[in-house]
């Protein structure tokens, strides 16, 4: 394949994928810690395996990139800053690997669990939830429940939540926010009064 604006571009947005799920990985790995969480250690689990095929799928457009010897320095350091992302997702899933494990937590990391007013939950939104079409804009579920979105599973991918992401069934939701919200945020989601 030459190296067309489109393949470039390919490139780029497999690369940008890769960073932000590995960035996501950490930031649900630590809080699969702190909070003792074995949903969220999951969803890190299963962003591992999403991470590995996106890694080969990246390392096998670089190298279709039909480059020239000069120009090999270059395409080496595209291929280094994937490999990176594969390795920090691998420390997420080790470390999402200690809670599912069910390893005692450290004493001191044992008082942050039981000290930390909030919680991390995960839900599908039901086909009967009024969350169903709308935008998280609209929808307001930090105002309703006390709970702000972390991550939305949809279809085998993860989004990084924003105000203009439109909420569907099936949508599995993963938030955390105060304890007394949880259940709120459960019926909201699941459509169950």
């Amino acid at each position: 394949m030459s190296r067309t604006t489109e393949h470039l571009q390919n490139i780029a947005d497999k690369l940008t994928t890769l960073k932000n799920t590995s960035e996501l990985m950490i930031n649900l790995a630590y809080s699969s810690l702190l909070f003792n969480s074995r949903e969220l250690a999951e969803e890190v689990q299963l962003l591992e395996e999403r991470i590995d095929k996106l890694q080969t799928e990246f390392e096998l457009l670089v190298l279709a990139s039909g480059f020239t010897p000069e120009e090999s320095q270059d395409y080496l350091g595209l291929m280094r800053l994937g490999v990176t992302t594969e390795r920090i997702a691998d420390a997420a899933a080790r470390i999402a690997d200690v809670v599912l494990r069910g390893l005692e937590p450290h004493p001191v990391m044992r008082l942050v669990i039981e000290e930390a007013e909030e919680t991390v939950t995960r839900v599908q939104v039901s086909q009967h939830s009024p969350l169903v079409g709308k935008t998280l804009r609209d929808a307001k579920i930090p105002a309703e429940t006390g709970m702000w979105l972390l991550v939305i599973r949809r279809e085998g991918d993860w989004i990084r939540p924003k105000p203009e992401t439109l909420i569907r069934e099936g949508d599995v939701l993963v938030a955390s926010g105060y304890a007394e919200g949880e259940d709120d945020f459960v019926r909201l989601a699941s459509g169950k009064n």
